[in-house]
């Protein structure tokens, strides 16, 4: 998704990636999550922003950019619980290590989630009432609830802007997630 919004020309947009490639702004993320947000130096020179940790704030920022469009991507929640067990929240993965440096980051936006990982039928309860949750918050002009795998078309029409010739990019699977992690480790 970061990749289409990017390609859509509503980018540069945010995702988790950009805070290891741009570690200084941790802090600013462990403040957002004591309470005292600075979304103005967070999303500085961004103009979209998906995954977490912003995901993790999607009523504040909706109250604090009133004019934004959300989009809430979705899909099967056991697919996507299967897929963070062997990416994200993977045994001994940067988000699931107790202590070191990054814990407080991924503490200030994960809350409750960190002592449920691995449950499946929690963490697959959790993404059902979070998507109900955003589709009662949101207003529906304001919302476009996307269902991984759909194209261009739903998203295009959304933003308003014109269906690119290329195909829908597709990034960031599995493998490359373990391969990029795996590298990152290797450094």
């Amino acid at each position: 998704m970061q990749t289409a919004l990017n390609l859509l020309g509503v980018g540069p947009c945010h995702h988790m990636v950009e805070v290891f490639t741009h570690p200084e702004t941790m802090a600013l993320w462990i403040e957002a999550g004591a309470g005292r947000p600075d979304w103005d130096a967070i999303f500085a020179g961004y103009g979209a922003m998906v995954d977490y940790p912003g995901a993790a704030y999607w009523r504040q920022l909706a109250d604090y950019y009133p004019h934004a469009k959300v989009l809430h991507t979705v899909r099967d929640p056991d697919k996507w619980f299967e897929s963070t067990q062997a990416t994200i929240f993977a045994p001994g993965s940067i988000a699931t290590l107790a202590g070191g440096p990054l814990e407080a980051f991924f503490a200030s936006f994960m809350g409750d989630l960190r002592h449920h990982l691995h449950d499946r039928a929690y963490m697959t309860d959790h993404f059902r009432r979070h998507t109900e949750a955003v589709k009662r918050a949101i207003p529906p002009e304001r919302l476009l609830i996307y269902e991984a795998g759909q194209g261009w078309e739903p998203l295009c029409a959304f933003l308003g802007v014109p269906v690119p010739a290329e195909p829908y990019p597709s990034e960031n699977s599995r493998q490359e997630f373990i391969a990029r992690v795996g590298g990152q480790a290797a450094q």
